[in-house]
């Protein structure tokens, strides 16, 4: 009873989530594709931009001399609903093989200020592997973004306005959407779609797992922390700083000479309603059982607090015990590390998308 009450419980918290995106979607349209063209310079909203990342090209690959000429690409946008943030675009890449055998696949995830395109190394490592491999620029990044400040000036507005989600949740909308087109594809098994994502990309593929249980095994990087642990426990500053535009606004409009935890509060409780609560890391990280669920943080890393996942990390592995699959749960916290993927934890996702989704 115990495990049925569980199950029901992860169920209830499901759809109570979906309903509270559903209260700010633009208008609804019909699923379609379009093709698009590779993007050449792609938008990244900082200053200097990245040039590469040492951690993605560290991802395991499979060895073959002319990897780039055996990729297949293919650049599209899938229309989800009105409005300019309707069209997500996506990077697919895949081997071009003649056999029609359906073969597993995996979403990523880019971090604050990237876009799909960043995540190459990643995409094409996993390609060689056998995996058709997807990237998405979240809401607000890549193509739809227009300037060096359209992530920053959309939390603001929803802190405004109220009328939309731009952190976290308005992308995870995307990612069930998403999740529709995936299962759809020929050449995808959609018993056997991974997620996984780097800092807020990390915080998507959570959530992305917990609304939608098609995302059969899920790996989120430098994401998952408890969010109503750090305004309880004075540790939200990292997290602030990382997007603090949006709490200086709140501050100005309440009146407040500093950022306090008041501000904090309120400003989760107004642009992700429900993030620092009912739909917090202890209940959601819980709900993705019997899933396979790796956590890769830093056991430094003052954005996603460490000590801030005791909670969860202890629901979760009752979750997972319930229903006898205890291997299906684990956490990396990597020693001396703070908010920065490394080659360990990209190894270890690896490793754990091999094991849940090759057959």
């Amino acid at each position: 009873m115990e495990v049925n009450g569980a199950v029901t419980d992860a169920e209830k918290l499901r759809s109570q989530f979906l309903q509270a995106l559903r209260t700010r979607r633009s208008a609804q349209v019909p699923l379609t594709v379009e093709p698009a063209k590779p993007v050449v310079n792609p938008l990244y909203q900082e200053v200097p931009p990245p040039t590469s990342s040492e951690e993605m090209e560290s991802c395991p690959k499979a060895n073959i001399g002319d990897l780039k000429e055996l990729l297949k690409e293919e650049n599209l946008y899938l229309h989800i609903e009105a409005g300019e943030q309707g069209k997500l675009p996506l990077l697919i890449l895949s081997m071009k093989e003649s056999n029609l055998e359906k073969r597993p696949a995996v979403v990523f995830l880019h971090s604050t200020h990237k876009c799909k395109e960043w995540l190459r190394p990643l995409l094409e490592a996993y390609a060689s592997r056998g995996y058709v491999a997807i990237g998405v620029d979240s809401r607000y990044h890549g193509e739809r973004a227009s300037c060096l400040t359209t992530y920053k000036d959309a939390l603001v507005s929803s802190w405004k306005n109220g009328d939309t989600m731009p952190f976290i949740f308005d992308t995870v909308w995307d990612l069930i959407k998403l999740a529709d087109f995936l299962t759809q594809r020929e050449d995808i098994d959609s018993s056997r779609i991974g997620i996984t994502g780097e800092s807020l990309g990390g915080m998507h593929a959570w959530f992305a797992a917990f609304a939608d249980t098609r995302y059969a095994v899920a790996a989120p990087i430098i994401g998952v922390q408890g969010f109503r642990w750090a305004v309880d426990n004075d540790k939200w500053e990292a997290r602030v700083n990382s997007i603090k535009a949006v709490f200086e606004e709140a501050r100005i409009d309440l009146g407040k000479k500093e950022i306090d935890k008041e501000v904090v509060e309120k400003v989760w409780n107004r642009i992700a309603p429900g993030l620092a609560s009912q739909f917090d890391a202890p209940n959601t990280i819980p709900a993705i059982a019997p899933r396979p669920l790796l956590i890769a943080n830093g056991a430094e890393d003052p954005r996603c607090p460490i000590d801030g996942l005791e909670i969860p990390k202890a629901r979760a592995c009752k979750a997972y015990g319930e229903v006898h699959c205890s291997d299906k749960f684990k956490i990396i916290a990597e020693p001396g590390i703070g908010h920065r993927m490394t080659p360990l934890m990209v190894k270890e996702t690896s490793d754990w998308f091999d094991q849940f989704l090759k057959p």
